[in-house]
């Protein structure tokens, strides 16, 4: 093929890959609506949806009643029960997955309690395994499995998905996506929880529309993604942005799982927040932070205090991102989005005192708008990205592996 055909060729595979997201990302949109956000011209996405839906990945059907004169543009929507991902979420003390249809809708889910008992690897890969065969098993006849994602609390190695560190839980430099990956018979890409989250949020919640954004993710600890420019800040290894472990109270800060003082995570995470109510020994885990938001909302001057200290250190820690980064949002998830309501005013004095007014005027500070599904939807779009990038290439070669897992058991059947 010659430069100039290779050069349409990849044009060409941009241009699907587009159109899909747009689609994929903010539903059923007409062919004028892609036209105009893709700067193509009506023939060019005429054909281009031809190939998807021929493919199987979109379809078309008229509008309802536009209340204008003429013919309609016809509306293109993606094909959900056609391709689906699997997403996984390895939280510190549950692990969810779930069968998730192109456009992003949850089509079906499993959870189960996980115990923090140290390094689980085996244990965790075998249910989310089991969990990933069943929600094969229930997909529709003819659906193809487009790629598989996980979500993990911890310091993710991009390239194989290996665990560096896993706090908390005691994984280090465990194989997690390649061991979860031949247990699926499937390429499985891994990525931070919180760096998922922020990747979610900006394409599916509060930050959508914003390219300068950073998401804080409370569990145990605390994790962050930043979001620059419209691009994640990965770091030299992709092990940027732990925003857990910036210093905000170095001299009589409380011990940190690092090995350091006074980091954010140290001053206000789940533990923090428990022993500042003055109920260590009694409650534990995600429960336990809620029980404390309870406990204040009811009155208990105690769990207002925890939750006042905590917002004092969040705050700070807050001040200290908008300073260096001038987002235009800053988005509570996890535990935090539990916490942020009750602890604002704290919170928002100290942003008011430390951050840079020119930096601080427009920032907005809002809760996640997914839930706790965040970091599942965020390893939900992971698992979508190779798609998005190349649609009819991945498709057929997931079809292909499809048709290589189903071969053996279709001889055993003739049999």
């Amino acid at each position: 093929m010659s430069k100039a055909g290779r050069s349409q060729e990849e044009m060409r595979r941009r241009n699907l890959g587009d159109l899909l997201r747009h689609v994929h990302l903010g539903g059923a949109l007409s062919r004028s609506e892609l036209a105009d956000r893709m700067g193509l011209n009506r023939s060019t996405i005429m054909a281009l949806t031809a190939e998807l839906s021929a493919a199987g990945l979109v379809g078309e059907e008229l509008p309802g009643d536009t209340g204008r004169a003429g013919r309609p543009s016809l509306v293109v929507r993606p094909e959900r029960d056609r391709a689906h991902v699997l997403a996984f979420d390895v939280r510190v003390d549950r692990l969810v997955a779930a069968r998730v249809g192109l456009g992003g809708e949850i089509l079906d889910r499993r959870e189960a309690v996980r115990h923090r008992a140290g390094a689980d690897l085996e244990d965790v890969v075998g249910v989310l395994a089991g969990f990933g065969r069943e929600l094969r098993r229930g997909a529709r006849p003819g659906s193809v499995c487009v790629g598989v994602g996980a979500a993990y609390c911890g310091m993710i190695r991009p390239d194989d998905g290996t665990v560096r560190y896993g706090p908390y839980v005691g994984w280090v430099d465990q194989a997690f996506g390649v061991e979860l990956g031949s247990r699926l018979n499937l390429p499985v890409l891994v990525g931070n929880e919180a760096h998922l989250g922020a990747l979610a949020e900006r394409d599916r919640g509060v930050g959508r529309g914003f390219d300068n954004l950073i998401y804080l993710h409370g569990d145990v600890g605390v994790g962050g993604g930043i979001i620059v420019g419209g691009r994640l800040l990965g770091g030299d290894g992709g092990y940027g942005c732990e925003l857990g472990h910036m210093m905000v109270n170095p001299y009589d800060g409380r011990p940190c799982m690092c090995g350091s003082r006074g980091c954010l995570e140290a001053e206000v995470g789940e533990h923090a927040l428990i022993e500042a109510a003055g109920r260590s020994g009694e409650l534990s885990g995600r429960e336990g932070v809620r029980a404390v938001v309870e406990a204040a909302g009811r009155g208990d001057a105690a769990a207002e205090e925890a939750l006042h200290r905590i917002g004092d250190w969040l705050g700070i820690g807050v001040a200290n991102l908008i300073n260096l980064f001038n987002p235009g949002i800053v988005i509570f998830g996890g535990m935090l989005r539990d916490v942020y309501p009750g602890s604002a005013a704290q919170v928002g004095r100290r942003v008011e005192a430390n951050a840079m007014v020119i930096s601080r005027e427009q920032v907005r500070l809002r809760v996640s708008a997914l839930g706790d599904d965040v970091t599942l939807v965020g390893a939900a779009e992971l698992a979508f990205s190779r798609l998005l990038a190349s649609p009819l290439e991945v498709l057929a070669e997931m079809r292909r592996r499809t048709a290589h897992r189903s071969a053996p058991r279709k001889r055993a059947l003739a049999l």
